[in-house]
């Protein structure tokens, strides 16, 4: 009961702060999507490399880092800078490979794949972001927090109706996620679906409901995906959680498995049919 309650304040209170982000000013949000970045990355190089070559992870957080600085400078000044900028995010990323030449020991080289790996993993996602909160430089943060809407939905749904019905049931990915069921599944894709049918008729969300329902199966199956890819990353390393900075719900990686790759996929589609 203890840990429920924990698990309850820090959620609300982490809502509150993500909410606010969203709702109050750009450069909040700037600065609550580059902590949460650092935190993924961390989290991700604790958990893939141990404590081994921390120069060369430090340089790839710092790529990751200017990666979404100058995609969000872009986004908010469109007119004033030129989307060319963003290459310059590459600078850090070659240090990070001229580094590796002179590491001495190379005993673990692999792990350096590793790097790369986060940085396509989360600081890719999280930089195209700002397309979702910025249009002609007007920080809107309605659309993100529609999709952060229909995520939670979802996770509800598959996570009630996994409880409910699938605990004997048949199992979705048994060999990385063994509790995940199919009930969870089209339970979690009911709720999606009634989620952006309740956002899709208020100002959140103003899109018609036929192109809001394909988006919301879309956007449930990626978020599917991103819970078993990073579950597969967890169970390869042999850790429960990601890390611990949200009391009793784990690491930043555990809270947004689902939305790296929801969200991008979301934000597709939308472009695909016009509405972005």
């Amino acid at each position: 009961m203890k840990n429920l309650w924990v698990r309850t304040l820090s959620g609300i209170c982490f809502l509150g702060v993500v909410l606010g982000s969203l709702l109050v000013s750009p450069w909040l949000f700037g600065a609550l999507q580059v902590f949460v970045l650092v935190a993924m990355l961390l989290e991700f190089y604790r958990m893939t490399m141990g404590t081994h070559y921390p120069l060369s992870r430090s340089f790839a957080i710092l790529a990751g880092v200017t990666l979404f600085v100058l995609t969000f400078l872009v986004a908010m000044y469109p007119d004033r800078l030129s989307v060319k900028l963003i290459g310059v995010s590459i600078l850090p990323l070659l240090g990070v490979m001229v580094g590796s030449l002179y590491t001495q020991d190379k005993t673990d080289f692999g792990l350096f794949s590793n790097l790369y790996t986060g940085l396509l993993y989360l600081a890719v996602p999280v930089s195209l972001s700002n397309l979702i909160v910025f249009k002609g430089g007007t920080f809107d943060g309605s659309l993100m927090l529609s999709f952060f809407i229909l995520i939670w939905a979802s996770d509800v749904g598959a996570y009630t109706f996994g409880m409910l019905l699938g605990r004997n049931g048949k199992k979705l990915f048994p060999s990385i996620s063994p509790k995940k069921s199919w009930a969870g599944f089209w339970g979690g894709m009911v709720m999606a679906v009634a989620a952006v049918l309740i956002l899709q008729a208020t100002p959140l969300l103003p899109i018609p409901w036929y192109l809001a329902v394909p988006m919301a199966v879309l956007m449930h199956i990626a978020g599917v995906w991103g819970d078993l890819f990073e579950s597969q990353w967890k169970r390869v390393c042999e850790v429960k959680d990601s890390g611990s900075i949200i009391p009793g719900h784990g690491g930043m990686m555990d809270r947004f498995d689902s939305a790296i790759f929801a969200m991008p996929v979301g934000t597709i589609y939308l472009i695909a049919v016009g509405l972005l």
